[in-house]
């Protein structure tokens, strides 16, 4: 069990998504997780009575070991904080760490990225530690994006904007993929209804298999070897534009990761 952690933006939904998974999680007692937001009001989740709300984000850092930045980009220059002493991680999608410096009054700050899926402790949550984080910031920060699902520390922050287009939104561009197979059998004839639960299955499957076996290139190359009737769709999107397609897709998200933050 570690110290206090706040999240200033914890009403919101990333925000709002990590304090239930940290509360999930035990990390954090009941009690020793804050939460601020300009209404002073917190995020409505099952066991959220187990968090402590303000309208006050200094009174937050006041109390807390460790701050959690979660505000909507566009308002990251209002958070007004003097975070000296403390490990602050910041979530917020594009607000480079020299930035971060001066809104949390510190160089004790490190860049992450996490998503929605936090709160079932199923997010993917890379940071990158600013030249201030001493190693206890960054085990902190491994500690905490740890506990809501995977993480890895990363070499620059240019990868952290790759990770805002591929990993930061859920379903994402996987529910792009699932919605063409769905359509594809609507257009098939078979009733809506089948094929979104066929398909939502189909992806729940999947995504439990590939955390826990082979890589994705190995499945796919495994079922071409196979040479059965997946084997014949693969080859047509291995051979066709599905790649390119996708590689544009995130090429245009991450420049706009790039941009978000730097009005």
């Amino acid at each position: 069990m570690g110290g206090t952690i706040g999240i200033i933006g914890g009403n919101g939904a990333l925000g709002g998504a990590i304090a239930e998974g940290l509360l999930a999680s035990g990390i954090v007692a009941e009690g020793d997780l804050w939460v601020s937001s300009r209404s002073g009001t917190g995020p409505r989740f099952s066991g959220a009575e187990a968090l402590r709300v303000t309208g006050d984000s200094r009174a937050l850092v006041a109390a807390c070991e460790t701050v959690i930045l979660s505000v909507p980009p566009a308002t990251a220059g209002e958070i007004s904080i003097r975070a000296e002493g403390h490990t602050v991680i910041s979530v917020m999608a594009g607000i480079t760490l020299e930035r971060l410096k001066d809104i949390a009054g510190t160089e004790r700050v490190i860049r992450a990225m996490s998503s929605p899926a936090a709160a079932r402790r199923l997010a993917y949550s890379p940071y990158c530690p600013g030249f201030g984080a001493t190693a206890e910031d960054r085990a902190e920060a491994a500690r905490v994006l740890g506990a809501v699902g995977l993480t890895d520390a990363v070499p620059d922050e240019d990868q952290l904007d790759r990770f805002t287009a591929i990993t930061g939104p859920v379903p994402g561009f996987v529910a792009a993929c699932a919605a063409a197979m769905k359509a594809h059998a609507v257009k098939a004839g078979i009733a809506p209804g089948v094929a979104d639960r066929a398909v939502r299955q189909l992806f729940h499957a999947a995504g439990v298999i590939m955390a826990e076996g082979a890589s994705p290139e190995e499945a796919v190359q495994e079922m071409i070897d196979y040479a059965g009737t997946t084997a014949a769709g693969l080859t047509v999107l291995k051979d066709g534009p599905f790649e390119a397609a996708m590689d544009a897709a995130l090429e245009a998200a991450y420049r706009r990761a790039k941009m978000i933050g730097r009005g």
